[in-house]
């Protein structure tokens, strides 16, 4: 078989010559091969390399297969490598103490060929899937980064309304990664602020009437840069993007969606957005005290805010102020 350019790389690690010769045969046909026969190695070479699996025999003189691992996980440069142990060892507390190293597999030798590629595509797999994550969370925060260009909104205010969100989220009853979704998708909320004229994101005046009918079209914009996906955190952006300027009365914007129609992730990125735009300054305006903008935002219960959600706001605003103090603007 063909090897492409883009093929995984395996770091296979035993002391025994003849065990990477059958090694080598079974998995040449398929993914770029580098060997080494002892714990050092293996870990000089996982750092030059950067494998995307490693295969690592248990009992080698010297250091040990466990000890290896071990080494491997507590380093920032190798820690994400799966490692699968390879072993004639069968005993139970063996193969915990291989686990709690920090290896993903183990396979029994003699060792069987099908086994062998069938681990090893498997755990790629999973890698592979790890790195469209990364990578999907990679361009959500870009193109939020995107947003700031155009509007008088700073990084510090898009990285401190994510977090607000995240507590909001998990105070309401969300499960940690559904908080770290919505952390993540927050970001969006104004990405079609990037289809508004400069001449009127810019503006430091009052917007006219017609000017600001343009402004509510960045929820629809936002949504359609976004467009359809299957990804969980595209698909509570996207949403995010469109229903984080509706009200809980109903006379919010693009749609004119009113209390539980509007998607809990855009209720709760209001409440975020709007806690940290009002405390903070900007250059049309001097930033209001806490006791201020929670009087107001209180005011605005059950009509621009879901009333739960302030309440969750004063419940937890000691954690809300240690992230505003955490991100505070640069001077």
């Amino acid at each position: 078989m063909l090897r492409t350019l883009s093929s995984p790389t395996l770091l296979l690690v035993d002391d025994e010559p003849v065990n990477l010769r059958v090694l080598r045969q079974l998995l040449v046909s398929d993914y770029e091969l580098v060997f080494a026969k002892n714990g050092e190695e293996a870990i000089r070479l996982a750092n030059e390399q950067s494998p995307d699996l490693i295969l690592l025999d248990v009992m080698m003189p010297g250091m040990t297969g466990f000890e290896t691992c071990r080494k491997l996980k507590s380093a920032d440069s190798t820690r994400h490598i799966p490692v699968i142990f390879i072993t004639a060892l069968t005993d139970e507390h063996e193969e915990a103490e291989g686990f709690n190293a920090g290896g993903v597999d183990y396979i029994t030798k003699p060792i069987s060929p099908a086994v062998v590629k069938a681990r090893v595509k498997t755990h790629l797999s999973l890698v592979q899937s790890e790195e469209l994550k990364r990578t999907r969370l990679q361009v959500v925060q870009r193109l939020g980064r995107a947003a700031e260009y155009k509007d008088n909104e700073t990084g510090m205010h898009v990285l401190r309304m994510s977090h607000y969100s995240r507590v909001l989220a998990l105070a309401y009853g969300f499960s940690e990664e559904q908080a770290d979704i919505l952390l993540h998708a927050a970001p969006m909320h104004d990405i079609g602020k990037i289809g508004i004229p400069d001449s009127i994101m810019l503006k430091p005046a009052k917007l006219t009437e017609e000017e600001f009918a343009i402004m509510k079209t960045h929820p629809d914009i936002g949504a359609e840069i976004i467009g359809e996906c299957d990804s969980d955190l595209l698909v509570i952006a996207k949403s995010v993007a469109l229903t984080h300027h509706e009200k809980w009365d109903g006379s919010g914007y693009p749609n004119g969606l009113a209390g539980e129609d509007i998607p809990i992730e855009g209720r709760i990125v209001a409440v975020a957005d709007v806690f940290d735009a009002l405390t903070s300054k900007r250059p049309y305006k001097e930033a209001w005290s806490v006791e201020e903008t929670i009087a107001f935002m209180k005011d605005q219960q059950g009509k621009h805010f879901e009333p739960k959600l302030i309440t969750l706001l004063e419940e937890n605003l000691a954690e809300i102020l240690a992230i505003k103090q955490r991100w505070q603007e640069e001077p």
